[in-house]
């Protein structure tokens, strides 16, 4: 079914065929009529499936025109990112009319939200703590809202938003629509949706455990002193368009991209202590192909959205099985397919079984042919607390020769090619 056929306003048909979108993923085709009914919702998808369109399409045509009564819908995400891409949405599909969009966020200063609050808008999309902020001051009133989106609502649990979320909800008419859009569906979050929903329509596309068969994903086993040299190797094996590196701490992920620069790498980096210029500088560049590279935290599973990535890499196995599937969703997304790698030490071994566990498959074990691993007896016995520690480990030196890359569905030896 096209989008044609969804009962959207003519303007926003136009937005949507300016992004060259034409035909609907699963969780629009089924939100979007859900959104238009007037009705509660609960929706569930997978990162990468389009649950932005399936709540700002529908939004915008229900709003129709730009209105001076304050902001009729309020969507609250997670972290900056989030609200930025999410806001960016809904200026893309409505830039054949006059509806209006701002969005609030920390790492930046109050002036400009406040005065786009202050001249009139049509949509707020926040973070919790910025969005209080000027719900204290009294800069933002939430009497004309008519839509209540929250967005990611298990990553805002996570990050202990849970408060927050409930005095905004508090802060909300009685009156209004609220939609819940969410990985998963744990059941803190069925706590908090008992008492913001009325009845909620319930759409849920595909499992949170499940890989999509458009990512191959592979473990590459190595002692922790090999891991950055392990790490450029497969940088010169793969034939890739843009990679993205995962470490589980702020710091590690800043020492892997300094020595990846070292190695004539172009790297992005992106975590919790960059400033909101460098996080949309990293961004802009990894997503325009000036950085061929972006190494990130977990922040960047579901903060942020990069179209054509072509391979992640686990420098650092996460501690959460459920991130495991976040972050390998950053590849093979819009119908494109990836490749994602995980490099696991042997004190990794518990959380990769923990991983396998809640994807209820093994994932499989590959060796870089021409690499040379080294044995536990090479390297001196290492404190227990440096064993667990992560990101930006030893070894490595300059750039190793191409050895190839063994593919699980294919013959060993064959490379991984561009996707």
């Amino acid at each position: 079914m096209p989008f044609t056929k969804l009962n959207l306003g003519p303007n926003f048909l136009r937005g949507v065929q300016a992004m060259g979108y034409t035909e609907p993923t699963p969780i629009q085709l089924r939100a979007i009529p859900a959104v238009l009914s007037g009705k509660d919702l609960i929706a569930s998808a997978q990162t990468g499936t389009g649950k932005t369109a399936a709540f700002a399409l529908p939004i915008l045509t229900m709003l129709g025109i730009h209105k001076k009564e304050g902001p009729r819908v309020l969507v609250l995400e997670p972290t900056r990112e989030l609200a930025a891409q999410v806001e960016t949405a809904f200026r893309d599909f409505g830039r054949f009319s006059d509806i209006r969009a701002t969005v609030l966020h920390g790492g930046v200063g109050y002036g400009r939200q406040r005065s786009e609050l202050r001249a009139g808008t049509d949509i707020v999309v926040a973070t919790p703590g910025r969005l209080m902020d000027f719900l204290q001051e009294g800069e933002l009133r939430l009497n004309s809202l008519q839509t209540l989106v929250l967005d990611e609502v298990d990553r805002m649990l996570d990050m202990g938003f849970i408060h927050d979320v409930k005095r905004i909800i508090g802060k909300c008419p009685t009156k209004r629509q609220t939609l819940f859009f969410s990985a998963t569906v744990p059941p803190e979050i069925a706590a908090v949706a008992s008492f913001a929903l009325k009845d909620p329509v319930r759409v849920e596309i595909g499992a949170s455990r499940t890989i999509t068969t458009s990512v191959t994903h592979a473990i590459y086993q190595v002692h922790q002193e090999q891991k950055f040299e392990l790490l450029l190797a497969l940088l010169a094996a793969i034939d890739f368009n843009s990679v993205l590196i995962f470490s589980r701490t702020k710091h590690g992920a800043d020492r892997i991209a300094r020595r990846l620069r070292e190695a004539n790498h172009s790297v992005a980096v992106l975590h919790a202590n960059r400033s909101q210029n460098q996080r949309i500088e990293a961004l802009e560049g990894f997503r325009s192909g000036r950085y061929e590279v972006m190494v990130a935290t977990d922040i960047a599973a579901r903060g942020i959205d990069v179209a054509g990535v072509s391979h992640v890499i686990n420098y650092d196995v996460p501690e959460n099985p459920e991130d495991y599937v976040h972050r390998i969703g950053r590849t093979g997304r819009a119908q494109a397919v990836g490749d994602a790698f995980t490099l696991s030490t042997p004190e990794n071994n518990s959380d990769v079984r923990a991983i396998e566990r809640f994807i209820g498959q093994e994932i499989p074990r590959l060796k870089l042919e021409g690499f040379g691993y080294k044995s536990a007896s090479d390297y001196p016995a290492r404190p227990a607390q440096q064993q667990r520690r992560g990101g930006g480990g030893g070894g490595g030196g300059g750039r190793p020769s191409r050895p190839s890359v063994p593919h699980p569905r294919g013959k060993p030896g064959a490379h991984w090619g561009r996707r």
